[in-house]
């Protein structure tokens, strides 16, 4: 019996019924040999997290666009948060630990440069719109590996694509991963936002503090105990009534004061400005598109699309330099 098969069996063993097995895997698009020491979720998450699309979400924007300072979120460590929180409750509730930290590693892959100022800004002007978890199944699909893509299992994929908050996944380890990128992304904002000037503590609703607690600790050790008591030994990953209505307020209160405070987002305008004016110009100018983007168009994708890739994937200081590159008078250069 191989490693793999013996981590297989123990699966078996020990893991809730509700779990996900990955001997019980709906498989992978292209068949593949097992791996004789990893299970195939843990295959995955290796993929991933070796993959070039996920080393440049280092100098991706969260939230706060090109900040002064080293310690605020990047789309890197958010998404290394949105792991931790997904892997804790996993453990917890017995599921698959391995599937919920692949689709955490992969859910954010497709993010453009500049946050969601870029999300929009590409959203507003390619044909078909643009929504980052859609680009993050094309990323493993189709784009990495020199179009190889990851060939990732179905459950990843899924998990991956039903993210946001509309979406519907398919396994309990997908839905623990959709609350975990809430839980996440609005505690670090709220602690961004802080060390930024944009927020203090005092400044969130008593009602919130009074719930979940006061201090990013107390708001995690809150949520995440909720949702593993909630959700323990049941068929869908759930939250408390009252601390969930709280979590969806308080993300609320977050876009009044912060996602859309012009203290925090008032660089976003030329951070889209920028953005449309690489697209119009690559879409006129396809034969400058690297090498990997003429194949997709030399294979039929749609030149909007195609262009949309290569956006999506630049990091912010990458897409500052192409614009540089393009629009900047020589002598104005840095």
């Amino acid at each position: 019996m191989t490693i793999r098969e013996q981590l297989e069996q123990r699966e078996k063993e020990y893991l809730s019924p509700y779990a996900v097995l990955s001997a019980q895997s709906r498989g992978r698009k292209r068949e593949e040999e097992p791996c004789d020491i990893r299970p195939v979720f843990q295959r995955d998450r290796d993929r991933i997290l070796h993959c070039k699309s996920f080393r440049r979400l280092r100098q991706k924007t969260q939230v706060f666009l090109l900040p002064d300072g080293d310690h605020y979120r990047t789309r890197l460590t958010h998404t290394l948060e949105v792991s931790q929180n997904a892997r804790t409750i996993a453990k917890a509730l017995r599921l698959n630990e391995d599937l919920a930290e692949a689709i955490s590693l992969g859910h954010d892959l497709g993010h453009t440069p500049f946050g969601h100022a870029g999300e929009r800004a590409l959203n507003g002007i390619c044909q078909n719109g643009f929504r980052h978890n859609e680009q993050s199944v094309r990323v493993v699909e189709i784009l990495e590996k020199e179009g190889e893509g990851l060939n990732l299992t179905w459950e990843v994929v899924d998990g991956i694509r039903n993210h946001k908050s509309m979406g519907k996944p398919s396994t309990l380890e997908g839905q623990v991963v959709r609350l975990s990128d809430k839980i996440a992304y609005i505690n670090h904002d709220i602690d961004d936002a802080i060390r930024g000037g944009i927020l203090t503590e005092e400044d969130i609703p008593v009602r919130f503090r009074r719930l979940l607690g006061t201090g990013t600790r107390a708001r995690l050790n809150t949520l995440i105990h909720d949702v593993i008591t909630n959700s323990m030994d049941q068929p869908s990953i759930r939250m408390s009534e009252e601390i969930k209505e709280a979590l969806f307020d308080l993300r609320k209160f977050m876009f009044t004061n912060v996602y859309e405070n012009p203290a925090a987002k008032g660089e976003e305008v030329k951070a889209i400005h920028l953005v449309e004016n690489l697209y119009y110009y690559y879409e006129d100018h396809l034969e400058i598109l690297p090498g990997q983007y003429q194949k997709r168009l030399e294979l039929g994708d749609l030149p909007e699309q195609v262009v949309c890739d290569y956006i999506a994937g630049m990091t912010d200081n990458y897409a500052v330099r192409k614009f540089e590159e393009i629009f900047m008078p020589e002598a104005w250069k840095n």
